[in-house]
């Protein structure tokens, strides 16, 4: 059999990649003529279609996107293999905001470097808030109400339930289910007090109604959410958290999870892609794109 038609490869990879014949040619250099002849080698070559085509209009089928997610890792692995040779090196930036980085990526990180040890990779914060630098950037995990414009993937959800830990749940006797009990526990806040305010004036108490004009309630304000978590670990209160960021310590015990109702102020986590990034980058970007993506589902289908 001969050997399957590397250039042909190749735009097939960048159409899947980039979703469609124009753009890939452009990414190419070539014209979308050239890219459809090389599309149509492959298939040849394969013996059957990688896109169902209806009209102008083409939709790549499940054994072509199979196809293709492998040849991303693939031509990245090539080009990094010749960048190495030629002594050239250039890592993958990704950017994640606090909650993401310590929660979620670092404690996996080393199974994406043990899968793709081709990838130089290099973490640095996003704030959140701020736009992300994608001149320096090529991925970033962000904190976003409504989707953003520009390489979005929906990532996790961002709705938040009330936790605290073993301890604190022991000092008052039961689950909280009045404010007066939520109050007895000693509320943590995430830098903005509305949050509590919001969560506690829908509670049907047990023993007293909701506050009629959500007030203010004291208790310790931590900006950065690691911090509120950490506070929460320890015992000093209960804190309102993405259950998508602390899923392991509600697995392993350190919080407790102390009502079902969510909190959703429209936030969830969207992972960002640049647009603008050399090929063997966009390629390496894809490849962790995909990993991170499946990875996240064991977050997805836990209650």
């Amino acid at each position: 059999m001969t050997t399957p038609p590397l250039n042909a490869l190749r735009a097939f990879e960048a159409v899947a990649r980039l979703g469609s014949f124009r753009a890939a040619a452009g990414a190419l250099f070539v014209t979308q003529s050239a890219v459809s002849h090389q599309i149509r080698n492959v298939e040849d070559w394969l013996g059957k279609p990688l896109f169902e085509r209806e009209g102008n209009r083409t939709r790549l089928l499940p054994h072509g996107a199979d196809l293709a997610r492998s040849l991303a890792g693939s031509l990245a692995e090539i080009e990094a293999a010749c960048n190495r040779a030629r002594n050239i090196s250039q890592a993958l930036v990704i950017a994640a905001i606090p909650s993401i980085a310590m929660c979620w990526l670092i404690p996996r990180l080393s199974r994406f470097r043990t899968a793709h040890p081709e990838i130089e990779i290099r973490i640095v914060y996003a704030m959140h808030g701020r736009e992300v630098n994608f001149h320096d950037v090529h991925l970033a995990f962000v904190f976003s109400k409504g989707t953003p414009t520009i390489g979005a993937y929906f990532f996790l959800g961002g709705q938040s339930v009330p936790v605290c830990s073993p301890s604190a749940l022991a000092r008052l006797g039961r689950k909280p289910e009045t404010v007066s009990d939520f109050l007895a526990l000693g509320l943590l806040h995430d830098g903005t007090q509305p949050g509590w305010s919001n969560w506690l004036s829908g509670l049907d108490s047990v023993d007293e109604p909701g506050p009629a004009h959500a007030p203010t309630y004291e208790g310790a304000t931590f900006e950065d959410f690691n911090l509120l978590r950490a506070a929460a670990l320890s015992g000093q209160g209960v804190a309102l958290c993405p259950k998508a960021m602390i899923q392991p310590d509600l697995k392993s015990g350190g919080l407790v999870q102390v009502s079902q109702r969510l909190q959703d102020d429209g936030f969830n986590y969207y992972l960002l892609s640049s647009t603008t990034a050399a090929p063997l980058v966009t390629r390496q970007a894809q490849v962790f794109r995909d990993w991170a993506m499946s990875e996240r589902e064991d977050l997805l289908t836990t209650d």
